[in-house]
């Protein structure tokens, strides 16, 4: 087991919105990315995601619907979900998806070490609920 210290790797990412990979667990990368309020064009990606918020908070529009998730919150997204990053979202988030190129059952650090309602297809909720 590794420890990783993520408020450090965040704080060290040369820009905002660029994600670092902190590492994978099986067939998901774990990556952090420091938000600075900006908003980002609308995506939509092949696979689901977890979005948990550490500090600060994320807003996003799904469809016709504004989320606003908060430290401790997690937003979950099925693949193929339109949403867009809005004004205001800062702090630090944790991003899980799957990837193609990770095997199975691994498990591999890349990080410094250290001591409303939503649409179809997202779900915001607390950690650990």
């Amino acid at each position: 087991m590794s420890i990783v210290d993520i408020s450090l790797t965040a704080a060290g990412l040369p820009d905002a919105w660029s994600s670092r990979l902190l590492g994978r667990v099986g067939a998901a990368a774990v990556k952090v990315v420091r938000m600075d309020g900006r908003a980002l064009a609308p995506e939509s990606h092949g696979t689901a995601e977890a979005l948990l918020v550490l500090d600060g908070t994320l807003r996003l529009a799904v469809g016709d619907a504004e989320l606003e998730v908060g430290p401790g919150r997690m937003c979950l997204g099925e693949a193929g979900v339109r949403h867009a990053v809005r004004p205001g979202s800062h702090g630090t988030l944790v991003v899980v998806e799957r990837t193609p190129d990770a095997a199975d059952g691994q498990v591999v650090s890349n990080a410094r070490s250290g001591a409303g309602s939503p649409p179809s297809g997202w779900v915001a909720r607390a950690a650990g609920r």
